[in-house]
């Protein structure tokens, strides 16, 4: 099973910029790729950050995209996101019994979770006993899980990305979930830190991924201010077979010289061109 996974996308009113960029361009791109290699995923699977402004237009703007995507597309809001602008632009998109956007589905044998960790008028993330107890009804029946969700749940190094976090007092008890159930969940997925990062998190693999947009640049030393820049934009390719989960980062953006070179040991021989 082939899984795609953008993040962050941050659009804008259409004709605004973000960061210096364009970011309706930037997804498009996204798409234009993904479309023409990854046609065959079975899903298509957004973390977060939809609209940098939560902006019912720039909702609009994606819905008006998506409605034309082939490979299902599932949803999640970051804290750029405005849960009820969005919810009044995709008013059938599912939610639990409180309005979160938590939602999930089974797809062959695993239970795809999806978490709504935002919290109004702060970047930081959130999920609560109420969320909790979702989540933990969603796994006590689910034999395979993988997750997916906006913001990290653990402390990545980066001071200032940690400032914005799962809060620390809805962490603990979030990792204690994940920890009771770490043998039947796969993989935790997320977006929000703007960079690849990967280990394991109670037992459990996690990879983040990079947005289309603006890169992060991880500074384990300046306590306040995030660090970025307008680097090349990727996605991830999640192939998962047989209970294993291999992921391949795709510069789609990339538009400077690619190498091709043989996998023979001659291949690879010294050319006379490099001998003084």
């Amino acid at each position: 099973m082939k899984l795609i996974h953008i993040s962050d996308i941050h659009l804008t009113v259409p004709g605004e910029r973000m960061g210096g960029l364009d970011p309706h361009a930037r997804f498009s791109a996204a798409l234009t790729h993904i479309n023409l290699h990854h046609a065959d995923a079975a899903r298509l699977i957004i973390t977060g950050d939809l609209a940098h402004w939560g902006e019912a237009a720039a909702y609009e703007a994606l819905k008006a995209v998506l409605d034309q995507q082939a490979i299902p597309v599932r949803l999640m809001i970051g804290n750029h996101d405005d849960r009820t602008m969005f919810r009044g632009v995709f008013g059938d998109h599912p939610v639990d019994r409180n309005g979160f956007v938590n939602h999930a589905e089974t797809v062959g044998q695993t239970r795809f979770i999806y978490l709504d960790t935002v919290q109004e008028k702060t970047h930081a993330g959130h999920f609560g006993p109420d969320r909790l107890d979702w989540l933990r009804a969603e796994l006590e029946w689910a034999q395979r899980a993988r997750l997916f969700m906006h913001h990290n749940p653990m402390e990545t190094g980066v001071p200032a990305n940690d400032r914005i976090a799962l809060i620390p007092e809805h962490r603990g008890p979030f990792a204690a979930l994940i920890r009771d159930n770490r043998d039947r969940i796969d993989f935790v997925h997320f977006g929000h830190v703007h960079a690849p990062i990967h280990g394991t998190f109670c037992g459990v693999p996690f990879a983040s991924v990079p947005s289309t947009g603006n890169q992060s640049m991880p500074d384990m030393v300046e306590p306040e201010l995030l660090q970025g820049a307008p680097r090349e934009p990727s996605y991830h390719v999640i192939r998962v077979h047989e209970g294993d989960t291999t992921i391949h980062q795709i510069p789609f953006a990339w538009d400077g010289p690619v190498f091709a070179v043989g996998t023979g040991w001659s291949d690879w021989a010294k050319p006379a061109s490099a001998l003084p």
